[in-house]
């Protein structure tokens, strides 16, 4: 399990950890009906699937049926209401009522879309999460989406020191950010260690001032670890492709190596940014390393 709170926004932790509401009609997963399921934001567990979604027009996403053992419920703190969370790592996920007849199972689970994340995937009961900054994000997606078991792709920025930062913001270098990737990924088909390989082998870790042509702090390649199993692969492999290339005189690997920082999505248009315009990237290319 990979928990990822020192990645959440504050928006984000103050529902899930302070058992905060988000505003009715305001979440991106109260009107959602696609296929798939839905995990939890904190720690990826996997907790409704579509088939259990319904529109109850109370302003939240709406489950008449949580997947089995994955949502507890107890009393909640106003002595009215049961609160539901995620049964592994506790996140407060919303209320439960029951008696309300919307659908024949007669229970409506109303959850805040903050707690949420959202996969296409209907079998799913568990997922991990990985954090990378290797040039601009456009391409960076560009070729995780194309691997198997990769079952989400985010483009946004971490490691800076202003909230909420915007893309103009980002690129003028004033706020620290990278541009980064988030990916949820299934550990059944593919695992930390296949995606950091990944990682290095989309791009040039040895360039130190941005990525191809892309020149500026925040193009620069950046593994961000949740935890000590993350932090060991990512040094791992910087060791061999070292060793690899001792002959070279620009051997050294320039990638850092940090702990996971707050993710910030980028604005809309860049989020599967080659999918929509139907381009290929100018500054990554795929070369097999190991």
């Amino acid at each position: 399990m990979t928990l990822k709170t020192q990645s959440l926004p504050p928006h984000i932790l103050d529902i899930v950890r302070n058992k905060g509401t988000e505003q009715p009609f305001t979440g991106k997963y109260d009107s959602w009906d696609k296929p798939g399921t839905f995990l939890c934001r904190q720690c990826g567990l996997a907790l409704f699937t579509s088939h259990s979604k319904f529109h109850s027009g109370c302003g939240w996403p709406s489950f008449d049926q949580e997947i089995k053992g994955a949502v507890l419920s107890q009393p909640d703190a106003d002595g009215r209401r049961s609160e539901i969370i995620c049964s592994r790592c506790q996140a407060h996920l919303g209320h439960v009522f029951h008696g309300e007849h919307y659908t024949d199972k007669n229970t409506r689970h109303c959850v805040n879309s903050l707690s949420l994340d959202y996969v296409e995937d209907l079998s799913i009961t568990d997922t991990e999460e990985a954090l990378f900054a290797c040039g601009c994000f456009w391409g960076v997606e560009y070729y995780f989406k194309k691997l198997d078991g990769a079952l989400k792709t985010e483009v946004g920025y971490s490691g800076g020191h202003k909230d909420y930062p915007s893309y103009q913001e980002v690129c003028s270098g004033a706020t620290g950010h990278v541009e980064t990737i988030r990916i949820i990924y299934d550990p059944k088909k593919l695992s930390y260690e296949e995606l950091a390989k990944y990682f290095f082998e989309i791009h040039d870790p040895v360039q130190a001032d941005g990525q191809g042509p892309d020149i500026g702090s925040q193009y620069l390649s950046i593994v961000f670890y949740y935890d000590d199993h993350q932090k060991k692969t990512a040094e791992k492999l910087i060791q061999i492709l070292q060793d690899k290339n001792k002959q070279d005189k620009n051997y050294k690997i320039s990638t850092k190596i940090l702990p996971a920082s707050i993710f910030w999505p980028a604005e809309k248009y860049h989020q599967d940014y080659y999918l929509k315009t139907g381009k290929s990237p100018y500054c990554h290319v795929y070369t097999k390393k190991f």
